[in-house]
């Protein structure tokens, strides 16, 4: 059964007012993969009635009044991706396609859909309960960040959408244990609760929960008005920021806002196996609520409904990804009894034909293991697990998704799964005891044609700037792939993910790597994508202040939109000739070729 989503639902289950009303930015598909689903099975497993409302109307009341107004709060979220990058490209043009809308046309999520849906709500239902936010839009843009859309500094979102508060990160336990504060004030009072004014409010000590106060907390960030004028206190917001997100040693931040502080407590303790696994052995429908299902095709269905997920998180640290703000840099997974149990019941779906699309994570080959060290302590402040190097205090073992990948394929009625998540191939490399067995495996049994790498580089300036490895782990990953396959008489190959107009990267960087693509990789890429500058990740932090973070030194940022598309195009099938850096530019890169060859500390 659906959580419910029109007020016919709510009568046949003789409800009459529900607990929490989640909007969001995406339709409803009843999935493991999407978070507002996920969120709301996690309220209804814990007694919450919950209904949801997927991309409503927002020149009327028609939907976000269908299920009238919530006991407890809203929850609003603009989807699985920042509405901003659902509705754009990199070069600011209107994306047409959107795989979460029925139909596939991109006219349902509005731009800044978490401020869209939060003025929404309070245009049609005055007063009104709690309005939380959550969600990656949300999640990302909870301090004073860089928004590359406007070109300027905004407000945190909880600022600008005028919501109570914010639940960053995955959020399982926050929303839980925000629902239950709230229903115990509503209880003890008899009253909805209006946005706290006061610390000794149980509600403020949730952690992962952002909210307004008069008052800071914490440590103290440079404020808004502060980090609008000075770059270089951006830089240090985000810093002390960013060494504030692992739940062990974070400490509360306030921002002031004018008059006001945003203050974020420290992130919620990461989920255990076990709490993964009653989350995930929760009633999923797997599929798209009939109600939006015959507006159209989701394509987004294509993929998720019979992939299973394995685990959160990444300790990858790639500086132009989200992950660490948002999912954490400690892995933690699911056990190998409960992602079987969730093979088996989806061989028992009449769609099913054999096959398990993806198995895995943000980055699939990290299930199963994790540093000791920061199990214990939290991350470590010095350094990171895989940049410059591999940690020799992380000991990747593939044992555990290799136990894994052989029973779900064991199971009656599974053809084949396969792993199209994407590997971290230096962790396979560092893996001396089954790191050649796994890759083995992985080619023989879990590989549809190509595995998916992501260098995004080759020149090793500007792979430290995106805090990536060098390319002698892929040159030498490339060879051990290309020699299984031979063995194996298999005709499986490399597909790669490339980044263009990253900072640091000019012309004469594209050049290189078309250079390298051809003699080394001996292909010619497709997959190259321009550079996005997405919020709360250190490569935005890098293209707004034109300053290496780590280094403290300038880098070259490329900000001309046909420049951009210029250093794509030098590594794509669309040109065949190299392109000439102009004078102008090869005059101001001079100025960086020495800094290049610093060190790249992670910290100074």
């Amino acid at each position: 059964m659906f959580l419910p989503t029109t007020r016919k639902e709510l009568e046949d289950r003789g409800v009459e007012r529900l607990d929490v009303i989640l909007v969001t930015g995406d339709t409803y598909i009843d999935s493991p993969f999407m978070g507002v689903s996920l969120i709301g099975r996690v309220l209804e497993s814990k007694g919450f009635t919950v209904g949801i409302i997927a991309q409503p109307d927002t020149d009327s009341d028609r939907d976000i009044s269908r299920l009238g107004e919530p006991r407890l709060f809203w929850g609003i979220t603009g989807g699985a991706v920042d509405s901003m990058v659902a509705n754009y490209t990199a070069s600011k043009k209107r994306r047409k396609q959107d795989d979460y809308t029925p139909g596939s046309e991109n006219n349902r999520r509005p731009d800044r859909a978490v401020i869209v849906y939060t003025n929404l709500v309070r245009r049609f239902f005055k007063p009104t309960v709690p309005i939380v936010l959550g969600g990656i839009e949300a999640s990302l843009r909870r301090i004073a960040h860089y928004d590359f859309w406007s070109n300027k500094i905004r407000r945190a979102i909880l600022f600008d959408a005028k919501a109570d508060y914010l639940l960053f990160g995955m959020a399982h336990a926050g929303i839980v244990a925000l629902a239950r504060a709230l229903d115990d004030k509503l209880k003890t009072d008899n009253r909805q609760v209006a946005m706290p004014e006061e610390t000794q409010d149980p509600v403020t000590r949730i952690r992962g929960l952002g909210y307004i106060s008069k008052t800071p907390k914490g440590i103290a960030l440079p404020s808004y008005e502060a980090v609008i004028r000075d770059k270089n206190l951006y830089l240090q917001s985000f810093k002390t920021f960013y060494d504030n997100t692992d739940p062990m040693i974070a400490q509360p931040l306030s921002q002031a806002h004018g008059d006001r502080f945003l203050v974020l407590n420290p992130p919620a303790p990461f989920s255990s196996t076990q709490e993964m696994d009653e989350i995930h052995d929760l009633n999923f429908q797997r599929d798209v609520h009939p109600y939006y299902g015959a507006l159209g095709h989701v394509r987004a269905m294509d993929t998720i409904r019979f992939s299973i997920p394995t685990h959160y998180g990444c300790y990858g640290e790639c500086n132009f990804c989200a992950i660490t703000v948002h999912q954490g840099r400690t892995v933690r997974w699911r056990s190998k009894d409960s992602i079987i149990a969730e093979a088996k019941k989806m061989t028992r779906d009449k769609e099913f034909k054999g096959y398990i699309f993806d198995l895995g994570g943000p980055t699939a080959n990290m299930y199963g293991f994790e540093c000791e060290k920061k199990l214990k302590k939290g991350a470590c402040s010095h350094r990171r697990c895989l940049f410059p190097t591999p940690c020799p205090s992380l000991s990747p073992d593939h044992g555990p998704q290799m136990a894994l990948l052989k029973g779900i394929s064991r199971i009656a009625g599974v053809k084949k799964v396969f792993l199209n998540s994407g590997i971290r191939h230096d962790l396979i490399l560092m893996d001396e005891q089954k790191g050649q067995a796994y890759l083995k495996q992985v080619i023989d049994a879990h590989v549809s044609g190509q595995m998916k790498l992501a260098p995004e580089h080759c020149v090793p300036r500007v792979l430290a700037l995106m805090g990536k490895p060098g390319v002698e782990s892929l040159v030498a990953f490339k060879h051990r792939f290309d020699s299984i396959c031979k063995m194996l008489n298999k005709k499986q190959y490399l597909t790669y993910y490339l980044i263009a107009a990253h900072p640091g990267c000019s012309i004469r960087e594209m050049n290189e790597l078309k250079e390298f693509t051809r003699n080394q990789l001996h292909i010619t890429p497709e997959q190259v994508q321009i550079f996005t500058p997405t919020p709360s990740t250190f490569s935005t932090l890098m293209y707004y202040t034109g300053i290496d973070p780590f280094a403290m030194v300038p880098v070259f940022v490329e900000k001309d939109p046909q420049a951009k598309e210029k250093q794509k195009q030098i590594v794509t099938p669309k040109t065949e000739h190299q392109i000439k850096a102009p004078y102008r530019e090869n005059r101001e890169l001079s100025k960086f070729s020495k800094q290049s060859k610093k060190s790249r500390s992670w910290k100074k």
